[in-house]
């Protein structure tokens, strides 16, 4: 069966591909391996749909690792403004939040993949769900797995949003790794991301503070540093100061079998300041005293302050602030995959040209986080999604002959 173009995956990435094409005039099927599409959108956009982030472009691009130049010049091309306007010309109008992250006003994911289908739909994109990729010819015929059984198709082109390996229950399971694998490509190793560690609390930490969040501290690993919030589980530690950090803890966690974190939990005030406040107590309060009222920690930061210590914080002002602003913890292994909110690793940069598509597979693009790249969350992810997704549909046209 012959149509012209097949998108695999109909995720952020796949479905803005769709959509690129069919405005060029292109007849598109997006294929879904779900019964729905956009599954881990809307489970993304479940306490709010962080859509991107207004931090400055430069430092926008550099929380992207690897940054292979086709990556940033897809982001540069299609940057955090586009897409709010995208959003805005959907009749959803975005906002900025007080941590710089960008939401739809409606703060859902709902309303704005309904009016997007609608769009898709009225440009004549066909979807076709519970479709499972389980072929890649090499004269470019794509075989599916159905509910009514093997089916074959070799479009003029494809392109493949198949997603990374977190959250397997709404279809991003790797399962294309063999595929790509079995067709000769390199794919690197795909690991959690975005994703707590394992730390081994006292029965103390874990009985009683499993799931206390901290809040407004800061966090230092080989030289990199970031602030935010965390929450304390009964097997480790996760949020957003964490998964900022993601990559150079499991780094240290690959390379020496453990990472050794530092925590401030006063980022706030700097060393003499806390000193100050701390030398101001009264004669005879007690040390849980004087953490709660002079250095503000909340029992939750200081309980984890004494155990990164081995409970032997000094009485000594000075020496005591500088305990606060520098408590160690050892982390060692990363969540498992189904606790991770992204993948780092997938097919390698390396594989495409800078139209996205595979040097060895004309015809053949590839999009979103498949590829090998990791960002925080924040707003990072769904755009990289979005743009690499247009950026690659845009590659196809040109080599289509179709773009002018």
């Amino acid at each position: 069966m012959a149509q012209e173009i097949a998108v695999v995956g109909g995720g952020p990435a796949g479905l803005m591909a769709a959509e690129t094409l069919a405005n060029a005039g292109r007849s598109v099927t997006v294929y879904e391996r779900m019964p729905s599409v956009g599954r881990k959108f809307l489970i993304a956009g479940r306490g709010g749909l962080n859509l991107t982030h207004s931090e400055k472009l430069p430092a926008f691009l550099a929380r992207y690792h690897p940054s292979p130049a086709i990556l940033a010049a897809a982001i540069q091309a299609y940057p955090p403004q586009a897409l709010r306007d995208w959003c805005e010309d959907l009749g959803q109008p975005t906002f900025v939040g007080s941590s710089g992250r960008v939401f739809p006003r409606s703060f859902k994911a709902s309303p704005l993949l309904r009016a997007w289908l609608a769009r898709l739909a009225g440009r004549g994109v066909t979807i076709r769900t519970r479709h499972r990729l389980t072929g890649l010819g090499a004269d470019g015929t794509l075989t599916f797995d159905t509910p009514e059984g093997a089916y074959h198709v070799r479009p003029r082109a494809t392109l493949l949003a198949l997603g990374g390996a977190s959250w397997p229950r709404l279809g991003s399971d790797g399962s294309f790794v063999p595929l790509l694998e079995n067709a000769g490509f390199a794919v690197t190793p795909l690991r959690p991301a975005n994703v707590g560690f394992a730390v081994a609390w006292s029965s103390h930490i874990a009985e009683r503070f499993a799931g206390a969040p901290l809040k407004r501290i800061a966090a230092r690993i080989d030289g990199t540093a970031a602030r935010g919030e965390a929450v304390v589980t009964a097997g480790g530690i996760e949020g957003g100061v964490i998964y900022a950090l993601g990559r150079p803890i499991r780094e240290a966690v690959e390379r020496e079998g453990a990472a050794r974190l530092v925590l401030d939990l006063r980022p706030d005030l700097d060393t003499a300041a806390l000193a100050g406040r701390l030398a101001r107590t009264r004669p005879g309060e007690s040390l849980s005293t004087r953490l709660r009222k002079a250095a503000g920690l909340d029992p939750v930061a200081a309980a984890l302050l004494r155990e990164a210590h081995a409970n032997a914080l000094p009485a000594d002002p000075a020496a005591l602030a500088a305990a606060i602003k520098s408590a160690p913890l050892r982390l060692t292994a990363p969540a498992s995959m189904d606790r991770a909110i992204s993948t780092a690793g997938g097919l390698a940069f390396d594989e495409l040209d800078e139209r996205f598509m595979l040097r060895a597979r004309p015809g053949l693009f590839a999009a979103g986080e498949m590829l090998d790249w990791e960002a925080p969350t924040g707003g990072y992810l769904l755009q990289a999604a979005f743009a690499s997704g247009r950026a690659a549909a845009r590659g196809m046209l040109g080599w289509l002959g179709a773009w002018s």
